[in-house]
């Protein structure tokens, strides 16, 4: 139609970063379909991108200020609202000092330029040590892991699906997730090439997920001995001679050590526990090795337990010892295009942890982070240090932490909350003012975090689909305003403010020119003039990053322009050997056994003799859910009700149930009332419910999710569950016992 347009752009719903096609008429979205042109999605998207023309729509989203008062919330505007939060936040740190404001970064700020760009500067402004974020309930054991033995919490290898001849998957769902901490869209379609081509893909899971079900294999595993189950295989790579290092052979330190640690796992030692016989763990390792190329990947059922870091550090040594790291059709390492630090390779300095602690119960910081489990704890327990204030950023503890009972407990206690969302959710509720941001086709955005876990290097920038409605400040303009005022700054210009952050990261991104001859940061900053805000950041990332243009003196190199030239993104190429450069350790090598990970394999061995429960507990993900706040949006939730508890029909039999009737779930700290669900696909002794869902607590003002509520698996999961190691809640392995009703 001549008076529509389209935008192209990618989805941020997920971690597939999938084209898409935006229609357009006038101000109004007609529809939402693949970007077929784009090198990476190639036309595919799920049913969450056209949530985005729900969300865009939702009557519930938020698009002014708003604060609480005794009648409810109220709209308020921009103004008044900045000073409010301003002030309350700085008068909780003048009396009672910086760390009495906590923060939670909820999982969106990483499908977010601005988030990922200014939310640093906002998090220095405040100078807590309390910062907590959706990574503790989530894959710090992976960013734990990849540190300690390659030097970077994002270092972490992907597999090359489209090269690979043998998947080894344990843990992840990557068919409904599309990858997660492997950024790869339609992987059902990939995962079938490896097996039209002669390959096998095997999953190892408590389920029999969507992804199992196209696989060549699945086997069960009792949740939480992932690490068994991989360091078993290790013992038969090493003790039948299988173990060539290939390409990372050089870059190695502490071998005999690894060595020596998987010589205690033999399959017969772990076989019970684990609940996958000797044979068939002792099968999967030759296959693997035999393999002309193989990969082993692990994601939340591997993260998300108590031996989260192990079971994640024994991923990769999987695939150290059977030589597939850093070679086509193994695991390898993607090269971002945009990517801080990228003019400096050289070994870093070796990762510290725990530069400080939590106040109540002693965990180490980890990234600038404390784990979100001991989030309750900080607030509640009085003394010098307690929280006393609030800020939340497109975040949702209440629905997505452990405990959730007592964490709403915690966030009802603190005298004074600011929430930077646009819905008000289980946890925003409590907030005194609420700074809505524009909606996400409303902004522009290219995904600085998932392109360093991509299987193939690709750049997409994505400029927004709508104007912002008037008024409206852009998501990095109310973190910087928020900065400025916490700084004492408010009445310095918010350009003024930017302009000094732009010559900071171009100061410590150039220094003294790295790879490009003669470069200054004047150079740079005179070619950046005519940008500001995330654009300008963007472009000197891409400018001396792994592909960039060096302002020129790489014709064929990448900068925004080229990617605003390209709408359809630019296809940088199948993933490439980066060893040694991409470490990070202090040596420059592959850590094989780090201290921090050596030292809690007494736990583990310990589990060996521990006593199963008669059931634990496990989360699930739909293709249609992400997020919690994505059950407001009708198209995803339609059809049949989805929080159900899956039970195997043997366990159903011993209750004296059966589908649709409801189960009492309890936990040692909550308990829920699900309704049934039997199927085979679920491993006796195990259940599950899936996460997001319980939207009929008070307050919430999402229509459509209360509809649609279903229970919180969340009230189930233990705060007190947690992998030791990291800190990051155990969801995944929870014992619960079961009552018909």
């Amino acid at each position: 139609m001549p008076d529509q347009r389209s935008v192209f752009r990618i989805c941020t719903l997920c971690e597939a970063t999938c084209g898409i096609e935006v229609v357009i008429e006038g101000d109004t979205i007609v529809t939402i379909r693949g970007d077929a042109e784009d090198p990476f999605s190639r036309g595919y998207i799920c049913p969450k991108a056209y949530a985005l023309k729900g969300l865009q729509e939702d009557p519930d989203r938020l698009r002014q200020p708003v604060k609480r008062t005794a009648a409810g919330f109220v709209p308020i505007e921009w103004d008044e609202a900045f000073a409010l939060a301003i002030g309350g936040l700085s008068r909780a740190r003048a009396e009672h000092g910086d760390n009495a404001v906590g923060v939670y970064l909820g999982n969106p700020s990483a499908h977010s330029l601005h988030s990922m760009l200014y939310g640093p500067v906002l998090l220095k402004a405040l100078a807590t040590q309390q910062v907590y974020s959706a990574s503790s309930a989530d894959q710090l054991p992976k960013m734990v892991s990849a540190a300690l033995m390659f030097g970077g919490g994002l270092t972490i290898p992907v597999p090359d699906l489209d090269r690979t001849d043998y998947l080894l998957v344990l843990g992840g769902n990557p068919v409904v997730s599309n990858g997660s901490l492997m950024t790869a869209p339609d992987v059902k379609k990939r995962l079938e090439a490896i097996v039209a081509r002669g390959g096998k893909v095997v999953v190892i899971d408590p389920r029999r997920t969507e992804t199992a079900r196209i696989a060549t294999e699945h086997c069960f595993i009792r949740p939480g001995t992932d690490a068994l189950f991989l360091l078993a295989l290790c013992n038969v790579i090493v003790g039948e001679g299988l173990d060539d290092l290939g390409a990372a052979a050089e870059h190695v330190s502490h071998l005999s050590q690894a060595r020596d640690i998987v010589a205690r796992y033999c399959p017969e030692r772990v076989a019970a526990r684990c609940g996958i016989a000797a044979d068939v763990i002792r099968r999967i390792a030759r296959e693997l090795c035999a393999a002309d190329s193989a990969a082993c990947y692990g994601r939340i059922g591997t993260t998300c337990q108590e031996f989260g870091t192990l079971a994640s550090w024994a991923v990769d040594l999987v695939n150290v010892l059977s030589g597939n790291l850093d070679r086509p059709g193994g695991a390898m390492f993607a090269g971002p295009a945009a990517s801080r630090g990228a003019n400096h390779q050289q070994p870093g300095r070796a990762q510290r942890f725990g530069r400080w602690r939590s106040r109540v119960r002693d965990f180490p910081e980890m990234f600038g982070e404390l784990p979100v489990s001991t989030l309750a704890d900080e607030i509640l327990e009085p003394g010098a240090g307690q929280i006393r204030a609030m800020l939340t950023v497109a975040g949702n503890p209440v629905s997505s932490a452990p405990n959730v009972g007592r964490l709403a407990e915690a966030f009802a206690a603190v005298p004074f909350m600011v929430a930077v969302d646009f819905y008000i959710n289980e946890t925003t509720r409590f907030a005194d003012v609420i700074l809505p941001p524009p909606a996400p086709l409303e902004r522009d955005t290219y995904d600085v975090a998932l392109y360093h876990l991509a299987i193939r290097n690709v750049a997409k920038y994505s400029p927004p689909a709508l104007p912002k409605p008037a008024g409206q400040p852009d998501e990095w303009e109310i973190l910087l305003t928020l900065a400025k005022g916490l700084m004492g700054q408010a009445a310095i210009d918010l350009a003024t403010v930017d302009d000094f952050i732009a010559r900071a990261l171009t100061e410590r991104e150039i220094g003294d020119g790295g790879r490009w001859e003669g470069l200054t940061v004047d150079e740079s900053m005179k070619a950046s003039a005519s940008l500001n805000g995330p654009r300008r950041l963007l472009d000197l990332m891409l400018r001396v990053g792994l592909h960039g243009d060096g302002y020129g003196r790489d014709v064929g190199g990448v900068s925004l322009a080229t990617l605003e030239a390209n709408p359809h993104g630019v296809d940088l190429g199948a993933l490439q050997s980066r060893l040694p450069a991409v470490l990070g350790t202090a040596d420059g090598t592959i850590d094989l056994a780090p201290e921090l990970i050596v030292g809690d394999l007494e736990r583990l061995d310990a589990s060996l003799a521990a006593e199963v429960p008669s059931h634990v507990l496990i989360g699930r993900r739909h293709l249609r859910s992400n997020n919690s706040w994505m059950h407001n949006i009708r198209e995803m939730v339609k059809g049949k009700p989805r929080c159900t508890l899956l039970i195997h029909p043997d366990d159903a039999g011993a209750l004296g149930v059966a589908s649709g009737n409801r189960l009492r779930v309890a936990s040692r700290v909550g308990e829920v009332i699900a309704t049934v669900e039997t199927s085979d696909e679920i491993m006796p002794g195990v259940v599950s419910l899936p996460h997001g869902w319980g939207h009929d607590v008070e307050g919430v003002e999402l229509s459509v999710a209360r509809e649609h509520a279903g229970v919180n698996v969340n009230v189930l999961s233990d705060d007190r569950a947690i992998d030791t190691l990291s800190g990051n809640a155990a969801f995944n392995g929870v014992p619960v016992t079961l009552t018909a009703l």
